[in-house]
């Protein structure tokens, strides 16, 4: 079992209407606080990046940003953070939280928030990191994005090997174990031509 001590959390920096989506930033900010992980997210004052900060400092926690010069100069960022990284691109926010986290955890979120995600997936099949990637399901708002990953491995674009690195749970709770329980598997670069 994995201990995290860091884990990257990715979310959108809106606010829907839907309250669920805003508690569920709470929620998670203040047990992540709670189990004594830092939470490693993308540097925003705004949304549900702002909620994730905000409860988790609240909680006792520790939390460290990371966010692009461009979203500073938009006066977006978090000032009250344990710690700010600000670095010149997004390429740069996304591989500095590989770098930092034991994992990803990632909430209901829009374009950035998948990008960040499948990212993560990727570079996991690649052989990059072999770290969890937890997608939380929060009112069901990933049900068609985990039926089209489903899709995807019975299609044959994502390889027997690689079936499991997508983590999706439908609570905090279980998705932190599962991710806890997660067994690397081999990468593309460690597969012979024949195999991929």
């Amino acid at each position: 079992m994995t201990t995290f001590k860091r884990l990257a959390v990715y979310c959108g920096s809106a606010t829907p209407a839907d309250p669920i989506y805003m508690e569920t930033a709470r929620l998670v900010g203040t047990e992540l606080a709670t189990r004594g992980i830092t939470v490693v997210y993308g540097g925003g004052k705004v949304g549900l990046m702002g909620m994730i900060a905000d409860s988790a400092l609240a909680a006792g926690g520790e939390v460290i940003g990371i966010i692009p010069e461009a979203l500073v100069d938009a006066e977006v960022a978090h000032r009250g953070l344990t710690e700010l990284h600000v670095v010149p691109d997004m390429h740069s926010r996304k591989a500095l939280f590989t770098t930092l986290s034991d994992g990803f955890v990632t909430l209901p979120g829009g374009v950035g928030t998948m990008d960040e995600l499948w990212e993560a997936v990727s570079w996991a099949q690649l052989g990059y990191h072999q770290k969890p990637v937890g997608l939380l399901n929060a009112g069901g708002f990933y049900d068609q994005l985990i039926g089209f990953n489903r899709h995807m491995i019975e299609v044959g674009f994502i390889r027997p090997a690689h079936a499991g690195i997508l983590v999706a749970r439908d609570t905090l709770d279980g998705l932190l174990d599962a991710m806890a329980a997660y067994e690397p598997h081999e990468t593309i670069f460690a597969m012979k031509v024949g195999r991929l």
